[in-house]
């Protein structure tokens, strides 16, 4: 702790009356002692944290703290405010307000120095100390933990014998609880939240027992612990990592600062929850991180193909936005001006405000141009699922050198794994402390981007261009057999998971081939948006032919499902196979097989990345096209139907399958 904080740091007489005053007077203390590069940058990052979610807590604590890169060296800066000062803390102002610097590329050991801190501030007895202070020097040694070991035993060893004491006079096991907490930059609250649930926990007689997910990655509680869990408290502002350990478990699920300021009562809760025998929603789709192995963090110790597919969609999740407004755009501009308006002179030197074809040249030019982002914004967010910002330089030129040379969408990924990697390894260097604040903002993007870039213009390049070349003119001399069964492959995809990874992944390969437009790559498009309309739609049928099979809150989402179904929103339809996969899943992607095959064997073409049936005149064959989705809603409407009369007409093994669990898959999902 010496390296965080000194009497240079201290102010025991803050004069500020607003939290960006405060935050302004702490952080030109950090400026002078040289841990802050850029005064107005830094403050810039930590108005950013205060806005995600107000820093202030119970007790008059203000606790403003960010990751910047105009950081260099972990920092903690205290003031004490006579006035006090508004952070946002529902019982008033805080008069002690501690502000965290940490630079973006922190190591573990110092964000654990900070997480000690914070969870101190739990303490009535260091809060009083910090009030009563008059010397700066001691304060600052206060801070760092210097005080008398005696007064303050080590946090492990107080909680194992307040727990044991509390076991042993109750005669019997405690309840116990597991717990996740989490903040955006997991430096304070996620700490504070924990401290402050296992102290309620030991007041109570409950033993707690929390995983914090921090900035210093997290290491995953046992199995066996979570297994004799009797309840679930999640305390988060970020996404839990690996939900479906916790399946099965009564869940509280809140924000963090309940976890610091309401633990009582969060365990109050979660009593009655189990009690109650209130059992989580929690499934294996949940887990969009993947199961992993080992007892590292994240998805950077998942199985490799876990971690590959969560790059993909990092990229293709970014890319999405700028597939739809630009296609939508360029569709809009065919629609009024024809397809030869893609060769229209540019509207920056010929505009004529009365004309329609003009107009057609605006939009298509402006697509366009959100159109050449695609492969950067895909390469760029896939690098940025892998290293965070540092990536996102070299996976953008890597993406814009994958269009200089031709290598197209496949280009892409692959520059955006290249990129991804080799700021991974440059990150592994170990570096003196003086050179962390720039290697984020700098150094790493100027090595990575020269890498990258020397790779995709002299070594891969080419063999990519070749590849993609070679499979531009495979679609193109897609016919009879050969084309059906890529429809049949597409239509499968776009179905089995309805949003998820397979379906991205038949998306992403559909819009690629836009950038670049061919008969067969438009052919392909046509089939994965028809395809992807089947789901809704088919349930929007069911639910309306046979109504009995399905609940009042079914048939309610059955007639969303049509308006859906119909703007290509193949998501529409996971209620109904949350409910009921076994039936539902195989009955829908059989319609999309067939749709997708039909689509593919009328030769139906299409122009546009989304729209469902609002952009049918943009379609090739417009009439086949919607006569393949029909004929895909009526086949999967039709198993969908049959699989769950045949289900209600036999209740007698209905009934023993449901006291199994083996059959019911609404039991199973629920359980």
């Amino acid at each position: 702790m010496s390296e965080l904080i000194t009497a240079e740091l201290v102010d025991l007489d803050l004069s500020a009356t607003t939290k960006d005053a405060a935050a302004r007077s702490l952080a030109e203390r950090m400026v002078a002692a040289h841990r802050v590069t850029d005064l107005d940058g830094f403050l810039a990052d930590v108005a950013a944290r205060e806005a995600q979610m107000p820093t202030g807590l119970d007790g008059g604590i203000g606790i403003p703290h960010c990751r910047s890169e105009h950081v260099n060296a972990p920092t903690l800066a205290f003031g004490r405010s006579a006035a006090g000062i508004d952070f946002g803390a529902a019982d008033g102002p805080a008069d002690l307000i501690f502000l965290i610097a940490a630079p973006a590329g922190a190591d573990d050991d110092h964000l654990t120095i900070l997480s000690g801190l914070a969870r101190r501030l739990m303490d009535p007895e260091f809060t009083a100390a910090l009030r009563a202070g008059t010397d700066p020097a001691a304060v600052a040694a206060l801070i760092r933990g210097e005080e008398p070991a005696e007064e303050h035993a080590p946090e492990e060893e107080r909680a194992e014998d307040t727990e044991s004491g509390t076991a042993e006079a109750a005669g019997s096991a405690p309840f116990r609880i597991v717990a996740v907490t989490s903040c955006p930059t997991g430096i304070a609250h996620t700490y504070m939240a924990a401290e402050s649930l296992a102290a309620a926990g030991r007041a109570e007689g409950v033993e707690v027992t929390v995983e914090t997910q921090g900035s210093a990655g997290f290491k995953k509680l046992d199995a066996g612990v979570i297994a004799a869990a009797d309840a679930v408290i999640w305390a988060h502002d970020v996404e839990v990592r690996e939900k479906a350990r916790f399946r099965g478990k009564p869940l509280v699920d809140v924000g963090v600062k309940a976890g610091i300021n309401r633990p009582a009562e969060l365990i109050a809760e979660a009593r009655r929850k189990a009690e109650r025998g209130e059992v989580a929603a929690v499934s294996e789709a949940d887990d969009d991180r993947g199961s992993g192995d080992g007892d590292g963090s994240g998805a950077d110790h998942a199985h490799f193909g876990v971690r590959l597919r969560t790059y993909l969609m990092s990229g293709v999740s970014y890319m999405v936005p700028f597939v739809a407004a630009g296609g939508l755009l360029i569709a809009l501009s065919f629609a009024i001006g024809g397809y030869e308006i893609a060769s229209a002179k540019s509207v920056a030197d010929h505009f004529v405000w009365g004309e329609a074809d003009s107009w057609a040249a605006l939009l298509n030019q402006i697509g366009s141009a959100a159109f050449a982002f695609l492969v950067p914004v895909l390469a760029g967010y896939i690098a940025y699922g892998m290293a965070d910002r540092p990536a996102l330089v070299p996976g953008f030129v890597g993406g814009s050198i994958a269009l200089t040379v031709n290598a197209g969408f496949l280009g892409g990924l692959v520059a955006g794994l290249l990129a991804g990697a080799v700021v991974m390894a440059i990150q592994r260097v170990p570096v003196h402390a003086t050179l962390r604040g720039i290697m984020p903002v700098l150094v790493i993007p100027l090595i990575a981007s020269a890498v990258v870039g020397f790779l995709m213009f002299i070594v891969v390049g080419k063999p990519i261009a070749s590849l993609q070349n070679a499979l531009t003119d495979w679609l193109n001399g897609l016919s009879g057999s050969n084309a059906v069964i890529l429809g049949v492959v597409l239509g499968l995809m776009m179905c089995f998971d309805m949003g998820g990874p397979l379906n991205k992944v038949a998306y992403a390969f559909a819009v690629g081939g836009l950038a670049d437009p061919t008969d067969g790559s438009l052919k392909v498009m046509a089939a994965v948006m028809a395809a992807g309309m089947v789901p809704p739609l088919a349930m929007a049928l069911a639910t309306t032919v046979r109504k009995k099979l399905f609940t009042k809150t079914e048939r309610e989402n059955g007639r969303a499902a049509w308006v859906l179904g119909a703007s290509f929103i193949t998501e529409g339809a996971i209620p109904f196979a949350a409910a009921d996969p076994l039936r539902v899943i195989p009955s829908v992607m059989a319609g999309g097989a067939v749709t997708g095959a039909l689509s593919m064997a009328f030769g139906a073409t299409l122009r546009a990345p989304h729209g469902g049936v609002f952009v049918v005149p943009l379609i090739g064959e417009p009439f086949l096209y919607l006569l393949a989705i029909a004929a895909g809603t009526l086949v999967a409407t039709a198993l969908v139907v049959l699989l769950k009369g045949a289900r209600r007409a036999a209740p007698d093994a209905a009934g023993e399958a449901g006291a199994t669990g083996s059959d019911d898959s609404r039991v199973t999902v629920a359980a």
